[in-house]
């Protein structure tokens, strides 16, 4: 059964780094095309960053344009782990973030982690 499992949130100020980390157990993670979103309270789940693929690469990345800049998506296949790397972090950066893993070839076969809360505040 595939899992996916995020790290790495906290509280930090405004101006600090953060970060996340998802590790996904029980599939070869090279299948997937793996994502980052985030939902704050009142709102709906947003694309935060993703990757186009999966392979040794992952192909080519999106981000939203209010994180462009500031947060880098990376994945490590030897490691099974997406990484969603944070800086100059903003209080409207406070959110749950979950990973996503998307199985390429395969329609509407997703996978979601449980969250991780990140908070932006002084």
């Amino acid at each position: 059964q595939v899992q996916l499992v995020e790290s790495g949130g906290g509280l930090v100020q405004p101006g600090e780094s953060l970060r996340l980390s998802c590790a996904l157990s029980g599939s070869i993670f090279s299948l997937y095309a793996m994502g980052w979103y985030r939902q704050a309270p009142g709102k709906q789940r947003e694309l935060v960053a993703c990757f186009t693929g999966g392979g040794s690469g992952g192909g080519s990345t999106n981000y939203a344009e209010s994180v462009k800049g500031r947060f880098t998506i990376s994945r490590d296949n030897a490691k099974n782990t997406v990484y969603l790397h944070m800086k100059s972090l903003k209080p409207e950066d406070t959110a749950v973030y979950f990973c996503k893993g998307s199985r390429i070839g395969v329609l509407n076969l997703d996978y979601w982690g449980q969250g991780t809360q990140v908070t932006v505040s002084s």
